[in-house]
């Protein structure tokens, strides 16, 4: 490990030592009054065996709902990216329409969706959605990455439109479309807890309103350190990922 890695390690390390310190003190001494519970006493409710049935159906259902809807954005927002980029009379009317559904607030669409399909689908879709606008854009710009080089070259070669784009376009939008499912990962949970909100049978977004409802304090930080904790652990894991491809694509 090079010096510079290891002083961003030591540093991440030290930080997140720092914040869960200050969310134990704040807490032991009620900074926050009674609604910022210690880490010890949601660490101690989260882990207690009585409950663990209680989170695993919660994060089953809220885990599906991201998965779902994480892969149906990426297929469409990559399709849909592909299309624009091999049609370009396509491009500026996809992009207007992609803005303008991405302009919509997420929470003002899952009343629609509830009429429209099911309580328990709306998650899924709101999650699409997320994902679909991240990825959309990652791949129209990554298609777009390929050197003006490159490109006559194959126009010199004679190689056709389908070619080029399997060849060069898709391999220079790697490093691009790694980010887009990086960044997507966070957009994708909250797709997922605000689509519970509105009434899912299950999930760990139903855990946090009924928990807000019934003032169940640990109950609610539980629900969010879980969200929270599965996010940044796919956000890291996407991370590396993207590394990956910009190492071998750049």
């Amino acid at each position: 490990m090079t010096r510079t890695r290891l002083r961003a390690v030591t540093l991440g390390t030290l930080g997140i030592a720092a914040f869960l310190g200050a969310w134990e003190a704040i807490g032991v001494w009620r900074f926050a009054g009674l609604t910022w519970p210690p880490l010890s006493v949601v660490l101690a409710f989260l882990l207690d065996p009585d409950r663990r049935p209680l989170f695993l159906r919660a994060m089953d259902a809220t885990f599906t709902n991201v998965a779902l809807g994480y892969a149906l954005g990426v297929v469409l927002g990559v399709g849909g990216g592909a299309l624009a980029a091999l049609v370009r009379a396509l491009r500026p009317g996809l992009d207007r329409l992609v803005a303008v559904v991405h302009a919509i607030p997420s929470i003002a669409l899952a009343p629609v969706f509830i009429t429209l399909i099911s309580r328990d689908a709306t998650g899924i879709a709101i999650t699409a959605l997320a994902v679909f606008y991240a990825m959309y854009v990652a791949t129209t710009s990554g298609l777009a990455a390929a050197s003006a080089a490159h490109r006559d070259l194959f126009a010199v070669l004679g190689a056709p439109r389908a070619r080029r784009l399997r060849h060069l376009d898709l391999p220079a939008a790697l490093p691009a479309l790694t980010s887009g499912l990086k960044f997507a990962i966070p957009g994708a949970f909250i797709g997922a807890i605000v689509g519970e909100w509105f009434g899912a049978s299950r999930g760990l977004g139903l855990l946090m309103v009924s928990a807000m409802h019934n003032f169940q304090i640990p109950l609610l930080w539980s629900a969010v350190l879980l969200t929270s904790l599965a996010s940044l652990v796919l956000f890291g894991l996407a991370t590396l990922l993207e590394r990956w491809a910009g190492a071998r694509f750049r």
